[in-house]
């Protein structure tokens, strides 16, 4: 098939959503470009930060929820199951489930004041709910934490020449963010300079490769956890919002040489459409949904929304750009990752591909072809380059959302002390380096989160006597194929004698049940109400 034909099918469908389906929701909960957003009205000069402007924040939001999820798992499901089973799940996923998810988590976290999807839970469904519901993130946060610092190590090892531009990023996105809020300087000459050093970065990068001979993995792992440590303590407008900034053109930039490149080379796909309904990564269903994880719908996005996209948002009216278009720019990501890795792999080659390269190898293989006639040899390492940039975000992003989690639960003011808990929890998991075993866990908890937060959002629509079935419906769909997916993954941990990862499973599957019931509960308190 040509390649291109599932682009428009997908940029159509993508439109429709963003225009329609998108406007129906907003128009369901009211949006009041009026109202005084958290940012404003509760602004603390830490987290609660206006944006410069909406790309700044956007590019905040978007490189904070997408990290390695759009590209590594719709790379595994389309080499694994067929590249049509994962685009599908990847274009309706995104407008009707991941979309309102997003969408929903960031309106009813602005009209809470901020709060996180968590607190929200406490008021839409019961006490008991929020404490259950923080736990379960908590450990699925610590997950994400573990698997996207593996991964960012294992990307320094295997590509060495982006440790300067990856690392190089930090220092130059607190300069930038000097001169925007401390100098007031113009904001698009600072921005051009800005663009101009991360150029520098990456062309000294690719010449001048940092490479560590022994124990790689752990000093790079080290290092990372010095560095989200710091990251996730510092002040928004020091670090996040800059660094995320420049990373949206970087994220551009990508997206453009990647979609370019396959409109000129027109690459067919020559991975089978389907390959099998069952494989050593399990059945299609439920495996490929939690595989394909952010790529269609992620739990971790709710938790960006509510936990600081929520308290840096400069206007309630820019709500759906920054959540369902980041989510829908995330769904364009992951159907380029599925066109990029279907075209370079040859049949017959995906096994052998993952086991040798593993999906980040293979992505950055199969960018660096598409887009070998506007980039020469410089196309996989640029797309590995882009891809860093959005693990190191999801990295820090993650870690302070799990601070504030974790001060909510045991009523801590020290950030110090619970981010050092957080990071630490990370590190000795990422230790481990089973991130093949991770990778499903991470997924299938991510999953349940994102259902876990339809369900709140939609106690707190029944609250206000809307509609709720618009969020209700895919919640049941997501709960039913990531718990059964959890209970496959205990299932196995325990005949593999992986204990640590049984234990996990176990208390995901309890956590969930608990937030489930408590909603069951609202639903008939509701029709004992209504037959009063």
């Amino acid at each position: 098939m040509d390649s291109v034909a599932l682009v428009v099918v997908a940029l159509a469908v993508f439109s429709w959503g963003y225009r329609f389906y998108a406007k129906r929701f907003e128009d369901r909960i009211g949006v009041d470009h009026k109202h005084a957003p958290p940012s404003v009205a509760k602004y603390d000069g830490i987290d609660y930060v206006p944006a410069k402007n909406w790309f700044v924040l956007f590019g905040h939001h978007f490189s904070s929820i997408a990290g390695a999820g759009p590209i590594v798992g719709p790379v595994i499901a389309t080499l694994v199951w067929g590249w049509l089973p994962a685009a599908i799940w990847i274009i309706v996923g995104t407008v009707f489930v991941g979309g309102i998810h997003d969408f929903g988590s960031l309106l009813v976290s602005v009209r809470e004041g901020g709060s996180s999807i968590a607190d929200v839970a406490s008021k839409a469904i019961s006490p008991r709910a929020r404490i259950m519901f923080s736990w379960f993130v908590l450990l699925a946060l610590i997950l994400v934490v573990s698997v996207f610092a593996y991964l960012s190590a294992k990307t320094f090892i295997d590509e060495p020449g982006i440790v300067i531009p990856s690392l190089g990023l930090i220092p130059l996105a607190m300069a930038l963010g000097f001169a925007i809020y401390r100098l007031r300087a113009n904001f698009v000459l600072a921005t051009i300079l800005g663009l101009a050093a991360l150029c520098v970065l990456i062309y000294t990068g690719y010449n001048f490769p940092v490479t560590i001979q022994n124990n790689a993995v752990v000093i790079w792992l080290t290092a990372l956890f010095i560095y989200v440590f710091f990251a996730s303590i510092l002040p928004v407008h020091i670090l996040l919002q800059p660094r995320d900034y420049l990373s949206g053109f970087l994220l551009l930039a990508g997206l453009i040489f990647g979609y370019a490149g396959i409109f000129i080379t027109r690459p067919n796909m020559n991975i089978p459409l389907y390959n099998t309904w069952s494989s050593g990564y399990g059945m299609l269903w439920p495996a490929l949904f939690v595989t394909v994880a952010c790529g269609a719908v992620s739990g971790f996005h709710s938790l960006i929304s509510s936990g600081t996209t929520s308290k840096q948002l400069p206007n309630e009216s820019l709500a759906k750009r920054i959540s369902y278009g980041g989510m829908v720019v995330e769904g364009i990501l992951a159907i380029m990752a599925v066109i990029v890795v279907a075209s370079s792999c040859m049949r017959g080659d995906s096994g052998s591909a993952l086991k040798q390269l593993g999906p980040i190898g293979i992505f950055g293989r199969g960018f660096g072809v598409v887009t070998a006639p506007i980039l020469g040899k410089y196309g996989s390492f640029f797309g590995l380059a882009v891809l860093n940039a959005f693990i190191l975000t999801t990295l820090d992003t993650a870690t302070r959302i799990a601070r504030y989690l974790f001060e909510e639960l045991f009523g801590l003011k020290n950030r110090f002390l619970s981010t050092a808990v957080i990071a630490a929890a990370g590190f000795i998991l990422a230790l481990s380096g089973k991130w093949m075993m991770l990778w499903p866990a991470f997924g299938a908890a991510n999953q349940l989160v994102a259902a876990l937060a339809l369900l709140v959002i939609s106690g707190w629509l029944i609250a206000r006597k809307k509609g709720f079935m618009v969020t209700f419906i895919p919640s049941v769909f997501v709960l039913l194929t990531t718990q059964f997916a959890i209970i496959l993954q205990a299932v196995n941990n325990a005949k593999g004698r992986e204990i640590p990862l049984f234990i996990i499973s176990v208390v995901l599957l309890c956590l969930s049940g608990f937030v489930v019931k408590d909603f069951l509960d609202l639903i008939k308190k509701r029709r004992r109400v209504q037959h009063a």
